[in-house]
């Protein structure tokens, strides 16, 4: 017997065969087939029928759904054929047990918690929890780990604090043996300027900058990096302004270490006439503000041992109370019209930058009729440093604040700002500046925090133009990830934050870009164990 059947499969033909003995044949678009064939078919797809019904007995009685389709079924048994599973969601009980709050009071002793990701694994296989289990012991060794992390980053933020705020050995030393050179060597008390250079102090046809340091060292490094730098030098002019105790080692070092052609002038604050006459009203914000600082949340003890608040956050109020933010040094800047009342424009210094450009094009800038110039930091490629806007200074949530600023106003820096002292007195900026002071101390530092730069953003709001990034690079003492490479690229390079560059915390790869400016063969520098490294 034969079967025909026609290649569009609409004919089927049977034929009388030779016998029982023939095999039988099926042609299909002129091609033959076994039955063998037919048989070993008809065997594959009895035996895949029993595997679709095991696998999906399993489902059964794993608790799945059953499926009511061959496309269900399909999408269940299709991954499983190919070895894995598309269905990969994390168990709903697991959820269920994360989401739920933990004492972490409880778990401080215990022994059966995991301290290691390795001693997780090995419990995990050892055990085989279920679901709930496994959820519940990871909830407990993250919460631990989680919780000495945070305690381990506090410690991390006071001993910086400490740091920071601390006079170092090595500069309080510099400072008693120049204060001792002053007084036994007459050469370490030459009158600075000398006596022909005084009439370049108010000659505007000089570049001057202005400095305000208790910091020997540092500004040694500023002054030495401003001239070394200078295409012409000869016609520059740097004051260093000083406060009571640092003067005497102040010109000490200066007497000694002449940057000349350059001229440097060392004052003191009770110097200047403006300043030893009547009320100054940055010292009577100073005193209130002491007092309320000192008692400031309890001071650090108080601060550290807050277990609600974030480590930042608990950073950001250690750092209200460093004795920067009320030295004299960081609030005079704002009386420069009155300090130098001949000048009409100047470059006004922090003791933590170094300069590695000529900075005399800075008197080219067009600051369009502002007072200040300044670099903008709301924007730039390091989004840690450049993001900075008036709402991560000033507290908005005051009505004082939210009704007179813009929180996602530009804010700018502090640390190489050109002034133009002509158009400053035009202004009320200072008492400005003095009001919001007064406002800030009666309502328990509730509009800012931090230091002399949010009164600034505040004064000179309107009065400022931003100039070019190059000018004045920032973060060195805060961003570890700054290359050494970028940073050589920027005309002013800032170590603004707690790792000073002449500090133990200083970030090793950025300090020699400070260093270089320290001539650590000088004989009061090698006594007093001041090193590169």
């Amino acid at each position: 017997m034969q079967l025909h059947i026609s290649p569009s499969l609409r004919h089927v033909t049977v034929l009388p065969g030779k016998g029982v003995r023939d095999l039988i044949q099926v042609k299909v678009g002129g091609k033959k087939v076994s039955y063998r064939m037919l048989l070993y078919s008809l065997l594959f797809f009895t035996f895949l029928v029993r595997f679709v019904f095991v696998l999906s007995t399993v489902d059964s009685i794993d608790g799945e759904a059953r499926c009511s389709s061959l496309g269900c079924l399909g999408k269940r048994i299709g991954p499983r054929l190919l070895g894995r599973r598309m269905d990969q969601s994390v168990p709903e009980v697991m959820y269920k047990v994360l989401e739920q709050p933990i004492d972490k009071e409880e778990l401080q002793g215990r022994t059966d918690i995991p301290q290691t990701l390795e001693e997780f694994m090995a419990e995990v296989k050892d055990s085989r929890f279920d679901a709930r289990t496994f959820a519940l012991k990871l909830r407990e060794m993250v919460s631990l780990m989680e919780d000495r992390t945070r305690t381990a980053k506090i410690q991390e933020y006071l001993y910086r604090h400490v740091a920071s705020s601390s006079i170092p050995k090595q500069l309080h030393c510099l400072a008693l043996r120049l204060a001792n050179e002053h007084s036994t060597n007459a050469a370490a008390r030459l009158q600075l300027p000398s006596a022909e250079l005084v009439p370049a102090l108010v000659d505007n046809s000089y570049y001057h900058f202005v400095l305000a340091s208790d910091n020997v060292l540092a500004a040694a490094v500023v002054a030495a990096s401003i001239v070394r730098n200078a295409l012409r030098p000869q016609k520059f002019v740097i004051h260093i302004i000083t406060d009571r105790k640092t003067y005497y080692p102040m010109q000490a070092w200066f007497s000694l270490h002449p940057l000349s052609p350059a001229i440097v002038e060392v004052k003191a604050l009770h110097h200047f006439d403006w300043f030893s006459k009547g009320k100054v009203p940055v010292l009577e914000a100073m005193e209130k503000d002491q007092k309320v600082r000192s008692q400031f949340r309890g001071g650090s003890s108080a601060i550290v041992e807050n277990n609600t608040e974030k480590p930042k956050v608990i950073a950001a109020k250690l750092q209200a109370l460093s004795p920067k933010y009320n030295s004299m040094m960081n609030h005079i800047r704002i009386h420069l019209p009155e300090l130098f009342p001949s000048l009409n424009k100047l470059v006004f210094l922090d003791d933590d930058i170094v300069v590695q450009t000529d900075l005399s094009p800075l008197w080219d800038i067009d600051l369009n009729g502002k007072v200040n110039g300044a670099v903008e930091t709301c924007r730039g490629e390091d989004q840690y440093v450049m993001s900075k806007k008036l709402k991560n200074y000033l507290n908005f949530s005051h009505p004082l604040i939210a009704q007179h600023f813009n929180p996602e106003g530009c804010a700018w820096a502090y640390g190489m700002n050109i002034f133009d002292l002509e158009a400053w007195r035009n202004t009320n900026i200072s008492n400005t500046y003095h009001q919001w002071l007064e406002q800030n101390l009666k309502s328990d530092l509730s509009l800012w925090q931090l230091g002399t730069l949010p009164p600034g953003l505040i004064a000179f709001h309107g009065h400022v133009q931003a100039i070019d990034p190059f000018w004045h690079m920032l973060g060195l003492g805060y961003q570890e990830n700054t290359s050494y490479e970028d940073a050589e690229t920027a005309g002013v390079i800032h170590f603004n934050g707690r790792a000073k560059p002449w500090l133990d915390i200083a970030f090793p790869q950025l300090r020699p870009l400070w260093a270089k400016y320290v001539d650590f063969s000088d004989k009061f520098v090698k006594s007093c164990h001041i090193r590169a490294a």
